[in-house]
């Protein structure tokens, strides 16, 4: 089983603060990756502080998305998909390569990725949340730091299709 779990927080709407991407072969965790990454003027909404603790100070220094995307097209070119809440991930990524006019198809990848969220919920999960799905499967979860979330979602998945 090859996969790849994503996971992304945002500043504001889909300018992305961080980025986890944890690649997985033969059933295992074979790699990891995280980086912080400068939103647009470094400019933030203050719910999404709340929500992942990442400040401006902390992204002050950080590479903006088109310095780190050759590592993310690395990772993720002709590859499995999988995040907890795919249609936000996905979407983030799509917008934010449309800003910087990089073509989506070149990854290779599928339009729809695969959704440990409606896994868990088609399997009578309620909530399906990725804390609430890793508190029942004694999951270890940082909640909300990128790589964190990739790792758990990587293991959800594991769970699932072993």
């Amino acid at each position: 089983m090859n996969f790849i779990a994503i996971d992304f927080e945002t500043a504001t709407k889909h300018h992305i603060c961080a980025v986890g991407i944890v690649t997985v072969e033969n059933g295992e965790i074979v790699d990891e990756y995280h980086s912080l990454i400068k939103p647009p003027n470094n400019e933030y909404n203050w719910h999404t502080i709340q929500v992942h603790s990442i400040r401006p100070e902390d992204t002050f220094n950080a590479p903006y998305f088109n310095k780190i995307y050759p590592e993310i097209e690395r990772r993720l070119k002709g590859k499995t998909i999988i995040a907890h809440n795919e249609s936000f991930d996905r979407n983030v990524l799509l917008k934010k390569m449309n800003d910087y006019k990089l073509d989506y198809s070149e990854l290779k990848i599928a339009d729809k990725w695969e959704c440990t969220m409606k896994i868990y919920r088609a399997k009578g999960y309620k909530p399906a949340t990725l804390n609430a799905c890793c508190q029942i499967n004694n999951i270890e979860l940082n909640h909300h730091e990128a790589l964190s979330d990739a790792r758990a979602c990587a293991k959800l998945y594991l769970k699932i299709v072993i």
